[in-house]
């Protein structure tokens, strides 16, 4: 597994997995929490090691009975959370330092690596208010790192300007028709590290099948050669899936290397048109 070292100089695996429907009833977002821990252990006896999770996804629990279960270490994880931006968690700062507190406690983790907020608050002002509290669990060693999610560049810059603590990680929606490349770009020359999510899920057929056409001659899937190019434009990816053969191919996109070539077309892929 690949490394990033983060703006704080802690380092972070360039792939993990995604788990908001793990440990639920259908495989269903909304289904009743199961505490199935098969798949999340497929993930890791495969060597994931990265696991984002969400106070969203009421799933916490289960990532930390997988965790577990393993019988790894602790140190070999690297766990993410996040906060939503609901008032009913945010409103105040009582209401943050209780849900992150609830977060370590459905975990069972005496220290969570990354905590983002998951969406932005209504202001830049709000943003940074929930981060300060967020800023306190880092100087007890509860949280690791913190970042945010689904910031745009004019929300990043401000609570860039204004932190004490610099995030290290923007997550939000990346894939190929929608590569979100000027938020990649502002990031990247922000000291902020890009991490895609939903590279696989929302793909344009046409598209599909253009990359289907580049993995070819690299007898690889479609899906390991977008994998292949975020990690390559430095961001960390996280795709989910509940399919042993499908984790085995998300992870196993470190032996080869695109051509300049199709770097530049899968960059240049839109879902209104097909190069």
């Amino acid at each position: 597994m690949k490394h990033l070292i983060m703006n704080n100089g802690l380092t972070i695996p360039v792939l993990g997995t995604g788990t908001n429907t793990f440990g639920k009833e259908n495989h269903d977002f909304n289904g009743k929490i199961t505490y199935d821990t098969k798949e999340l252990r497929s993930a890791i006896d495969l060597g994931y090691r990265l696991i984002d999770t969400a106070i969203y996804y009421r799933n916490e629990a289960v990532i930390g009975k997988a965790v577990k279960e393993s019988g790894l270490d602790r140190s070999e994880f690297f766990i993410t959370s996040k906060i939503p931006a609901d008032k009913e968690y945010t409103k105040n700062n009582d209401r943050v330092i209780h849900y992150v507190d609830k977060s370590l406690k459905e975990l069972d983790m005496k220290y969570i690596d990354l905590y983002l907020i998951h969406f932005p608050l209504e202001s830049d002002e709000d943003n940074l208010r929930v981060w300060r509290v967020l800023e306190t669990f880092v100087e007890r060693g509860l949280i690791k790192s913190i970042g945010v999610s689904n910031f745009n560049e004019n929300q990043l810059a401000y609570l860039i300007k204004h932190a004490t603590i610099k995030p290290v990680i923007n997550q939000f929606q990346s894939y190929p028709g929608k590569h979100n490349q000027a938020l990649i770009d502002f990031c990247k020359a922000n000291n902020v590290i890009p991490e895609a999510y939903q590279s696989l899920a929302k793909l344009d057929a046409k598209i599909k099948d253009k990359l289907i056409d580049i993995a070819k001659p690299y007898n690889k899937t479609w899906s390991q050669i977008i994998l292949n190019y975020q990690v390559n434009e430095g961001m960390i990816v996280i795709p989910k899936s509940h399919n042993q053969q499908h984790q085995q191919d998300n992870i196993n996109i470190f032996d080869f290397e695109l051509t300049k070539n199709d770097i530049k077309l899968i960059k240049s892929l839109t879902n209104d048109e097909q190069p």
